[in-house]
């Protein structure tokens, strides 16, 4: 088996996503490996014909992505306490399966690691799963963690 040197986590910073860290910190620490964090910051829900300001709007994204940089800078925090080479990086919201398909590609990942919310049939049939449409779309494996 080739060696794993760069394993992607995407996270949405929820308890689901915490199991799939450690893993991937654990993975990272076993293999001497570099663990890129990735975070796609969700679109922001705008209700049918209400307006928004174009400043309040701008306000919400500028707070949407300092919650995300701060939640970001904890994990890297436990990571560099745990001895592993850690990066972080905040993504304008996306498609968030294509954006960290292309985010691992970028980083030449050789995994990646995720979590899972372990929603039931009709959920996942209403909302789809970002995990599995991460899996359908990736060249490289992608172990998934079911969160709790």
């Amino acid at each position: 088996m080739a060696r794993i040197r760069r394993i992607v986590h995407p996270t949405d910073f929820s308890s689901a996503s915490g199991p799939a860290f450690r893993k991937a910190l654990e993975l990272a620490k076993d293999n001497n490996a570099a663990l890129p964090i990735v975070h796609v910051l969700p679109a922001l829900p705008i209700m049918g014909d209400a307006y928004i300001a174009s400043t309040a709007y701008d306000e919400m994204l500028r707070a949407q992505r300092a919650q995300a940089e701060k939640s970001m800078q904890r994990l890297l925090q436990r990571a560099r306490a745990a001895g592993v080479r850690a990066t972080g990086t905040v993504l304008d919201s996306g498609a968030i399966a294509d954006q960290v398909v292309r985010f691992a590609k970028r980083a030449r990942a050789d995994v990646i690691v995720m979590g899972t919310h372990g929603h039931g049939i009709l959920a996942r049939a209403l909302l789809g799963s970002v995990a599995e449409r991460v899996i359908s779309k990736a060249s490289i494996p992608v172990m998934t963690i079911k969160g709790k």
